[in-house]
């Protein structure tokens, strides 16, 4: 086995043109690295340098960027993750999107800290990266096919079980404007539509096969983190590895947050029926993880007929849970799994897909839609067979389905008739299963992401609301008091930017949310792989470094201050429930968000980061980007 030159990264980024089939090597040195690490920051750089202004995320000019970050590969849990970029089909704007499994610590075996897709193909391929040699093979065969079938044919095909792979599915193929890309099966960059973008450039898969060690530049310090987190692991996560993600539901609920048909609520009568205790107590058969990850916080189900949902395809997560059950008023725990074993065998975002069933719900029971529209298809509230059969004619873009794979903001424009007020997306993108008028603060994040409403580069209020873990390491930063989940206080303002800077930094590194590190344990990790002497601090300013830059992309496409703006149905109260009494105020949000600008060093209506601010953040060549577009 031989060993890759440096320490938490190889310098080398791939740059793959499949118009004419070649490919070349970017080589980036240390101080490139320390400024953007991987991730969302280094997706950025190449953004911004590379793409002109305007381009069609779905023609030939559009770049697809598969990047690890410098503790990606690393043997400690949260390290098995990479993150992808283009620009987003679903938003026209800025994307990005990160997933776990294998695959991205292949990608660093095998000597690449990123990859950069460029051009379109004349006919399906898929690229085989066996460590230095890439090729280019014929991929006609495996074009229509599910992924557990297409993956199972490429490690036959390269005689190897042990090859990674990370594919598109049919919806891909089909350009379903929210497709994802799936590692190893289970594991999505689901938002953002990346998938839609690989399959205009008729790319069916990567496959990769590493056999180079990764040098640490100080092992044991990497060792100690990686040992906490095994000592700890059981108690500190224990109702994840039990549970998985939907361990919550019930909780949810109960705080009246659980997204209930279509966002007209927060509590779903039938919660329990398909919440993380009922599926462990029923259609569990497995636990999986991630590289280096003990936690086992995926889920494997099988369930018999009618639905037969193969163990392979994994189990639904929270956000599917939600997203296809309490949102479509489903409460079919078995119906939910079959549709997330559709989304991973079909490659779709299960988020926006139960989005844009849920909206069509809404719409039919008011009656903007009617039987004719959809086929026949009783579209209601509660119709697991619906909600299944929708998922199957979005894949192939039959009848409404054709419609809704253009996503709910276009869908809803096409219809018209109001259908708009019952799209809940943020520039172009699916709100996440987090309901803001409950944790206020995750308003903000949905209004001010660059991806369109996002749960992950986000505040969850709740979890800084008490006294735990949580706050105390926010302590560090200087937030001493919690506050309450719906307090929208410029204090909360100021909690929310250092909370939101961290959360990007993560998606720099690229590391999981759910290990319990401390900020200073993943700073321990940051130096024990690369041998800098990097701190908490200058981790902060990369994830603000990220943020600025697809801040600058949208800025670029036409994006400003007026497109930071939540669904007018969260100004609205619930009901019933805990929350009825409670309204989130427009003027208060609309306030806090201007807070946020200026705290973040923002230009307050083009809501983009000021020449001064570019220039302590040390991009300062982000401006002449700007220029471009002024």
């Amino acid at each position: 086995m031989t060993e890759l030159s440096r320490g938490g990264y190889t310098g080398k980024i791939l740059r793959v043109n499949l118009t004419d089939k070649t490919t070349s090597i970017d080589e980036q040195d240390e101080k490139f690295y320390r400024r953007y690490f991987g991730g969302t920051a280094l997706i950025g750089y190449y953004l911004l340098k590379e793409l002109k202004p305007g381009i069609d995320p779905l023609g030939p000019d559009n770049k697809l960027i598969f990047t690890s970050g410098v503790i990606t590969g690393t043997p400690c849990a949260g390290s098995g993750r990479s993150g992808v970029g283009s620009k987003s089909p679903l938003t026209n704007g800025w994307g990005d999107s990160q997933a776990g499994g294998f695959w991205p610590a292949e990608l660093k075996r095998a000597g690449w800290d990123a990859i950069i897709i460029e051009g379109k193909s004349d006919k399906p391929v898929y690229l085989w990266i066996n460590d230095d040699k890439v090729e280019f093979r014929d991929a006609s065969h495996l074009w229509g096919k599910a992924t557990l079938e297409a993956e199972q044919q490429i490690q036959t095909e390269l005689d190897d079980k042990r090859v990674r792979v990370a594919q598109i599915g049919p919806a891909g193929e089909n350009l379903v404007r929210f497709a994802s890309i799936c590692n190893d099966i289970t594991h999505a960059y689901g938002r953002n539509g990346h998938g839609a973008v690989m399959g205009s450039k008729m790319l069916r898969a990567i496959a990769v096969r590493g056999h180079k060690g990764l040098p640490l530049a100080n092992p044991e310090k990497v060792r100690e983190v990686a040992k906490w987190l095994v000592d700890n692991y059981k108690t500190l996560s224990e109702g994840l590895t039990k549970h998985g993600t939907s361990g919550g539901v019930a909780m949810l609920n109960e705080a009246s947050i659980l997204p209930t048909r279509n966002f007209q609520e927060g509590q779903f009568d039938g919660y329990n029926d398909i919440a993380g205790p009922t599926m462990t107590d029923t259609i569990l058969v497995g636990r999986d993880n991630c590289y280096a990850c003990p936690i086992d916080c995926k889920r494997e189900v099988e369930v018999g007929a009618p639905y037969n949902v193969n163990r392979k395809y994994g189990g639904p997560e929270y956000e599917t849970i939600a997203s296809l059950g309490s949102l479509c008023g489903v409460n079919d725990l078995k119906a939910v799994a079959k549709g997330n074993e559709i989304c991973n065998a079909q490659g779709m975002d299960t988020i926006a897909a139960g989005n844009c069933i849920a909206f069509a719900m809404e719409c039919f029971e008011r009656g903007i839609l009617t039987k004719e529209d959809t086929d026949g298809v009783e579209l209601k509230f509660g119709n697991a067979e619906a909600m299944m059969l929708m998922l199957e004619k979005i894949t192939k873009r039959e009848g409404l389905g054709n419609l809704l794979a253009e996503g709910t903001k276009r869908a809803a424009e096409q219809i018209g008739h109001g259908a708009s007020e019952y799209a809940m997306q943020i520039k172009g993108q699916e709100l996440p299963m987090h309901e803001p008028r409950g944790k206020v603060a995750l308003g903000i994040g949905y209004a001010i992401s660059p991806t369109g409403a996002d749960h992950v580069h986000n505040m969850h209020d709740s979890m800084f609301a008490v006294e735990g873990p949580p706050l105390e390491g926010l302590k560090a930063l200087g937030i001493q008091e919690p506050l309450s989940p719906l307090d929208l206080s410029p204090a909360k303002v100021r909690m929310f930017k250092y909370v939101v800077d961290w959360r990007h930094f993560q998606n720099c590194a690229v590391i999981c949310g759910f290990p319990p590190f401390s900020y200073e344990q993943i700073s321990d990790l940051v130096n024990g792989a690369t041998g800098w002497n990097t701190s908490v601090w200058e981790l902060m300013k990369v994830g603000e470094r990220a943020l600025a830059l697809a801040r600058a992309f949208n800025a670029r496409e036409g994006y400003t201050a007026k497109d930071d703006i939540l669904p007018e149905r969260f100004y609205q109260s619930f009901s019933s429930g805990p929350l009825m009494d409670e309204k989130l105020g427009k003027e208060d949000m609309q306030k806090a968000i201007k807070t946020y600008y200026k705290m973040a060093g923002w230009d307050p209506e083009l809501a983009v980061p000021t020449a001064e601010k570019l220039e302590e953040l040390d991009i300062a060549w982000v401006t002449e980007e700007l220029e471009k577009s002024a």
